[in-house]
This record gives C-alpha cells, structure tokens and sequence, in this order.
C-alpha cells in the first residue's frame, strides 16, 4: 500500500502518460496479461482504458488485473487505471518516492 504522498507522486507521474492498452469486451485474456506484465517490468508504472464494455465497473477489473499482475492500483479515475509494479531489472532507474 502507498502513503497519500506516494500515491499523489504516482497520479503525477501518470498524468502524462497515455493509457497503452484497453480491456474491452474480450476481458483480461492470456495475451493482454502478460502484455501487461512485460510493460510493467519495463516502465513500472502503467496507465490502462477500462471500457464499457469489459461489463464490470472500474473498481473492480482494475483490482482483478493488479492481481493477475501482481501490482498494485494506484488510482483509478473514471473509465482509466494507474498499476504500479517495481520493475526486478538490476540496471534500471525505479520511480523514486
């Protein structure tokens, strides 16, 4: 879990960010998930568009996907997700918080 400051940090570093992929009618398949994942592990922090018609609400398909990716949700914000997961690369520069 992230403190109000951490999350706040987050939400900013994802403001610019264009959400890179979209959970739709086809769900959370196989290929999405570990899609995913390797865009995590790449850039840490992620920004995904939930649309209508995935079915369940956005609550709830962002907290199943951080779950089925081992992340955790840093906000969501109407119809779009922020997941955060710290990438295991050794050379890489993490989010600092």
């Amino acid at each position: 879990m992230f403190t109000s400051k951490q999350r706040a940090h987050l939400k900013s570093l994802a403001s610019t960010q264009k959400p890179i992929a979209q959970v739709g009618k086809e769900g959370l398949s196989e290929n999405l998930v570990a899609g995913l994942s390797d865009a995590l592990e790449a850039h840490e922090l992620i920004k995904i568009t939930l649309l209508p018609a995935a079915g369940d609400d956005g609550e709830n398909l962002a907290e199943n996907l951080a779950d089925l990716l081992h992340a955790e949700v840093v906000a969501v914000i109407g119809r779009k997700a922020i997941l955060y997961r710290r990438s295991s690369k050794k050379d890489f520069k993490h989010i600092e918080f």
